[in-house]
């Protein structure tokens, strides 16, 4: 029986590996408006302005590219040993750290495809120094004065060698519920959108084309309206960042895009899904044919093909 929706209060943070942090750190302070919130080693901890928890981003140098750990928060210290006690049962035990600022005891597993997720409940919420201090009580930090000012991280894309099972996973284990996916005419299913809230999803698994498991498409940023994302295209011409595609539109999900590389080389979506929220309980599981997702996107350029070749770490 699926968990019940709810024991995964939200996707917390991510930690991504650069082969180029200076660069890196750059790019989402300046650029995109997100705030150095301490160092670790070879880590900087990074957080948006409208995230209540210590940092919504790690980056970490690294010989390469690539996702290292999606983090997701449970709703109680209950619901964590829930979800332990069934990852276990199931044959996915992890091991429990505690190797991140602000952050309490985190259970390490992965899913089928590798990917290291860690669950946590107890968290530090975060007070910001007086240059920080925002004019409202309820608004964790004051908007940052330069660059887009990413207000959130929205969602993580996993390349997975096989979605079906990871997707599986995810439900059955985590307690997500699946909104829209896209099936093939061989009944193959290519990808499936996640949630664990009332977005309209958290995680994607994406079939990686090239085979390969526990790779990254992307993770993504929302963004407070779509004129901001049209800021975001100016700002990576005017600082010689690649635009990969966009802005455009989704036909799957509807959101607003843009994506560009990072200097370390990963995938990163500027998104505005902010007005699309699944609120029904029995929301139906929406499936695009194989000759649906053909047409590409709602409105835009066709979508181009590195798309669907390129992901982070590299591979031949």
């Amino acid at each position: 029986m699926a968990p019940p929706l709810g024991d995964i209060a939200h996707l917390g943070h991510v930690e991504l590996l650069t082969p180029d942090l200076d660069r890196s750190v750059w790019f989402f302070t300046t650029l995109l408006g997100l705030t150095e919130n301490g160092r670790s080693g070879d880590s900087v901890h990074l957080r948006t302005w409208d995230d209540y928890e210590h940092h919504s981003l790690t980056l970490t140098a690294h010989s390469t590219s690539g996702l290292r750990r999606t983090a997701l928060r449970t709703s109680s210290e209950e619901a964590l040993l829930r979800r332990v006690k069934e990852l276990e049962s199931a044959g996915r035990a992890g091991r429990w750290v505690e190797d991140e600022p602000g952050i309490g005891p985190l259970y390490v597993t992965s899913d089928p495809d590798g990917h290291e997720l860690a669950l946590y409940w107890e968290s530090e919420w975060y007070e910001a120094p007086p240059g920080l201090r925002p004019g409202l009580k309820n608004q964790p930090q004051a908007k940052p004065g330069q660059g887009v000012g990413v207000r959130r991280l929205d969602h993580v894309n996993f390349l997975a060698a096989d979605v079906d099972s990871n997707a599986t996973f995810t439900r059955d284990l985590l307690g997500a519920r699946p909104t829209e996916q896209i099936v093939l005419d061989s009944g193959k299913v290519a990808a499936q959108w996640l949630t664990f809230t009332n977005k309209s999803y958290d995680v994607v698994y994406t079939e990686d084309w090239t085979g390969s498991s526990g790779r990254l498409h992307h993770i993504a940023f929302a963004t407070d309206t779509r004129e901001d994302i049209l800021r975001a295209a100016d700002l990576c011409l005017d600082s010689d960042v690649f635009i990969e595609t966009g802005p455009h539109k989704h036909a799957i999900q509807q959101t607003f895009f843009l994506y560009v590389y990072e200097p370390g080389g990963n995938r990163i979506e500027l998104c505005n899904p902010l007005t699309r929220l699944v609120l029904a309980p029995d929301w139906p599981l929406i499936t695009w044919t194989q000759a649906e997702r053909a047409r590409g996107q709602a409105w835009g350029l066709k979508t181009i093909e590195s798309f669907h070749t390129h992901g982070t770490p590299p591979v031949d």
